[in-house]
């Protein structure tokens, strides 16, 4: 008898190890996703490209990323998938020692085309490997510390990437983060127990959801929200420089209280989404856009800008909690289909905002990127409306 309960303890073990694994694998997604946006100036001048062209590094791992949720699970069906998310694990360390040696643009956007393929295979993979891991009443509680992950990358990577580039150079930052990838390599590789190929949905299952009308506004609206979003939030350190004056101490600052502030903002979201959705939904892209052109104005005083970035990343963190609880009551009958359109359609967003915002500071000012910004998320409140396009029909 001691000896099952024993072999059922270690079982356990490895299953939260797993999941503990996953989630290391998710925040240094993240945080190697996002780090170009706390050193957007060192790069573009160290690689001779304007601000607007470094900008495009977020977009291009967006688009790799796109078209990965779409395909990969025909490819993760005929695998097993401890061996799936190892690999996507050391794509991400081939990107992350491709960008710390990069000697030209062209190199750094290859190895964020490389990123953006781990990091779209493994969120489309996420939550199936999850359910497979655990049992069903424990689910929620895996995806809870899966996430966890996530916020703390959010919360941290900007402004430790920011503080350490100053002191080891943006390439130092990038060599960093290698050894801990390659870590979370191994205990992938030691936690994850194996799992054999399983019969999968076909992309194309992915993409016959927008023929529902909810799900299509709904995507429409997720784009313009992320896309609106990630327009003023990929030059936020130009604007900082450029407005602001912050120094490295001062932009480190600023960096952590947004993350910090998403925390906070993740959960109030969740303890009001459940009673009042739509309402949440719709006014969450106003708000962020009142704070967005709010800090044009007030660009030039430190301290007002340290209060509405605070409040501009604890919108921001709330807004995937909402739509997160909207996949789960609209689209009850294909959740990992509409979890894959969801990926897609954010890191869709995440491009084309980066390329809206890199084009508009290029030939305009930021000024005008981050009004470009806000007039999409305007768009999105104005499809949400009552929430009535982006429910299902009861």
């Amino acid at each position: 008898m001691s000896t099952l309960i024993n072999q059922a303890a270690a079982s356990r073990r490895q299953v939260w190890g797993a999941v503990a694994s996953m989630a290391m694998c998710a925040a240094m997604l993240i945080a190697s996703e996002f780090m170009p946006v706390s050193l957007l100036t060192p790069i573009a001048s160290d690689l001779r490209a304007s601000v607007g062209m470094a900008g495009q590094a977020i977009s291009i791992s967006g688009l790799f990323a796109v078209m990965t949720s779409l395909l990969i699970p025909s490819v993760a069906s005929r695998l097993n998938r401890r061996y799936v998310l190892a690999a996507l694990a050391a794509l991400m360390l081939v990107s992350l020692v491709l960008i710390a040696e990069a000697g030209s643009f062209a190199t750094l956007m290859v190895a964020r085309a490389l990123l953006g393929i781990a990091v779209g295979g493994f969120w489309s993979l996420a939550t199936a490997t999850i359910m497979q891991l655990v049992p069903e009443e424990s689910v929620p509680k895996a995806l809870g510390g899966l996430y966890t992950g996530n916020a703390v990358a959010t919360a941290f990577a900007a402004p430790i990437g920011s503080y350490l580039g100053s002191v080891i150079g943006w390439r130092g930052v990038f060599w960093a983060l290698s050894p801990i990838v390659v870590v979370n390599l191994v205990l992938l590789l030691t936690t994850v127990p194996s799992m054999p190929e399983r019969t999968q949905q076909p992309s194309g299952n992915v993409l016959s959801l927008l023929r529902r009308p909810h799900v299509a506004f709904a995507m429409l609206a997720v784009m313009l929200t992320f896309g609106g979003a990630f327009a003023v939030f990929t030059y936020f350190r130009p604007f900082f420089e450029t407005y602001t004056h912050a120094d490295a101490s001062e932009l480190s600052f600023l960096l952590l209280g947004m993350g910090l502030a998403g925390f906070a903002g993740t959960y109030g979201a969740s303890a009001v989404v459940n009673k009042r959705l739509y309402r949440l939904m719709m006014g969450m892209p106003v708000a962020l856009a009142g704070v967005t052109l709010a800090l044009l104005p007030a660009g030039h005083n430190l301290w007002a800008v340290a209060i509405l970035v605070i409040v501009w990343g604890a919108i921001n963190a709330a807004i995937p909690v909402a739509w997160s609880t909207w996949l789960s009551k609209a689209v009850r009958d294909k959740p990992e289909s509409g979890g894959g359109l969801m990926v897609a359609s954010i890191q869709l967003s995440i491009m084309l905002g980066a390329e809206l915002g890199g084009a508009l500071i290029d030939h305009f000012s930021i000024g005008a990127a981050f009004i470009g910004g806000v007039a999409l998320m305007l768009f999105s409140a104005i499809i949400i409306g009552s929430g009535k396009r982006i429910q299902p029909d009861t």
